[in-house]
């Protein structure tokens, strides 16, 4: 790229999102000699983006686009984007002249987790212990400190779930703290500790949050020293340049070494099992008013997760319909927007 003669006017520019296995001689001065790192956008970048892309299609005034940006975190660019489109389409389908903060909210569930399934058919007993099993992670999410606030819960198949308890950071983070990690591991084993303390059985549906679980656990141990092993990284990753994921690790420690870590990682499970255990059973009515709410209405949004949390009524009447209160900016103004094309009506409504 430097050939035999200087060239000032011209710049090249490339972008890869591997630059862990490029090759060094690229990376040499006068080459490719400058790295600018681009991340996904933070809550102000969200909120611009979604502004941009909310310039052609027609929202309430209810819609508040720093709510959305809030609830993004880790979107891309192309994410929002898809994000509105989808909620112009649910609006379409709902035979809506303007995009409601519902039609929002069901976007933004649809690009994270995929759209429902209603074509399933549930027994009640596999709904009542689906309920269960999601009240377990969303009392126990609600309940501990360092653990995110939790947005939603639901009993509606979405994907490869039949059902999904949602938590949201309050603000972007880069980082996460240890107290953070065991948090988040304790709200996974809430799931089997809730069917276990009601049915004394147990089912197949937390395979998934013992995965997650086990994997943070063991990353706690090897990767970020948070354990009596010491601030030591077991192990080193090893690269695929074609697979563009770790395709196994490349063992740096003895098998004393690695018989200790896996009785770390035993340890912080059970601990964290033993500690969420403590919650449910101490907090045992909010499960149950938890899932008579999933029971009834299938879907528990984050201000009535709140007045289950704190023990106070909830009236599902006098709540917003969106499940998001709006910022007080936005409640007293009332933006017109005359110029915004309108949704066209009288589309078949989505098929149940």
């Amino acid at each position: 790229m430097d050939g035999f003669e200087q060239n000032t006017g011209v710049i090249l520019i490339a972008a890869t999102n591997r630059p862990d296995v490029l090759d060094p001689a690229l990376l040499r001065p006068g080459r490719f000699d400058r790295q600018i790192v681009v991340d996904r956008a933070d809550i102000k970048g969200r909120t611009k983006i979604l502004e941009v892309h909310a310039r052609n299609k027609p929202l309430a005034k209810e819609v508040a686009l720093e709510i959305l940006a809030k609830r993004t975190p880790g979107f891309s660019g192309a994410d929002l984007e898809n994000l509105l489109n989808e909620a112009a389409l649910l609006a379409a389908r709902r035979n809506k002249n303007i995009i409601e903060m519902n039609d929002c909210d069901e976007a933004i569930d649809r690009v994270m987790v995929g759209p429902e399934r209603r074509s399933i058919v549930m027994s009640q007993k596999e709904k009542e212990v689906t309920a269960y099993h999601e009240s377990g992670h969303a009392i126990i999410g609600g309940l501990t400190e360092k653990s995110d606030p939790v947005h939603k819960v639901t009993i509606i198949p979405r994907g490869m779930s039949l059902g999904l308890t949602w938590s949201l950071p309050e603000d972007d983070r880069h980082s996460r703290t240890k107290e953070e990690l065991l948090a988040q591991i304790t709200m996974s084993l809430g799931g089997r500790l809730a069917e276990e303390i009601k049915f004394g059985d147990v089912t197949t549906g937390a395979s998934n949050d013992f995965e997650k679980a086990t994997e943070l656990a063991r990353a706690m141990v090897t990767q970020y020293g948070m354990s009596d092993l010491g601030p030591i990284q077991y192990g080193r990753g090893n690269h695929q340049v074609f697979l563009g994921r770790d395709f196994g690790d490349e063992r740096n420690y003895s098998e004393e070494i690695a018989s200790k870590i896996d009785a770390e990682v035993h340890r912080i499970i059970d601990s964290s099992y033993g500690r969420g255990k403590q919650i449910l059973s101490e907090n045992w009515p909010k499960v149950e008013r938890m899932v008579a709410a999933l029971l009834e209405y299938e879907t528990v949004e984050a201000e009535e997760v709140r007045a289950i949390l704190a023990g106070t009524p909830f009236d599902r009447e006098a709540a917003p319909v969106s499940g998001t209160p709006l910022p007080p900016e936005k409640a007293a103004e009332e933006p017109k927007r005359p110029d915004q094309p309108r949704l066209k009506p009288k589309i078949s409504p989505e098929p149940a």
